[in-house]
């Protein structure tokens, strides 16, 4: 039913949305804005555009198209990372205070997780996606008794 290439497109795509699921799912129980879903189509469009790159040049992946592809998408996020800086900053007073940088941070892993899992880096994706998780729940504890 399924060949190789539908198998392989399939679990790259899912791949990107359990590690910016993963991702999502702890900032949703910080119950930060950018949450669950948010993480998970970070993720998924990164790995979206980097297989539309290899796949425009499916007999040889030229590494320069891919690379401009990634540098797009590191562009763009940072652009929803400073929105999740603002918003989080705006306080009742009008005043904006600098909030949401680890979330802004968060948002900017799942893309890049996404690029991995896009381009078929599993290892990298899993492994990034546990260090991650670390860095938000374990680091988190030493950051408040600092």
């Amino acid at each position: 039913m399924f060949d190789n290439y539908w198998i392989n497109l399939i679990f790259r795509l899912s791949l990107s949305l359990l590690v910016g699921g993963v991702i999502g799912w702890e900032r949703e129980l910080r119950h930060k804005p950018a949450g669950f879903r948010t993480h998970m189509l970070v993720s998924f469009g990164a790995a979206v555009f980097v297989l539309i790159a290899i796949e425009l040049k499916s007999s040889q992946p030229d590494a320069d198209s891919i690379s401009r592809v990634i540098q797009g998408i590191t562009t763009g996020i940072g652009f929803l990372g400073g929105g999740e800086i603002l918003r989080e900053g705006q306080s009742k007073s009008g005043a904006i205070r600098i909030r949401g940088l680890t979330s802004a941070a968060a948002i900017w892993v799942s893309a890049a997780l996404g690029v991995a899992a896009g381009c078929g880096l599993w290892q990298l994706s899993l492994v990034g996606t546990f260090l991650c998780i670390l860095v938000l729940r374990v680091f988190k504890r030493w950051e408040n008794e600092a």
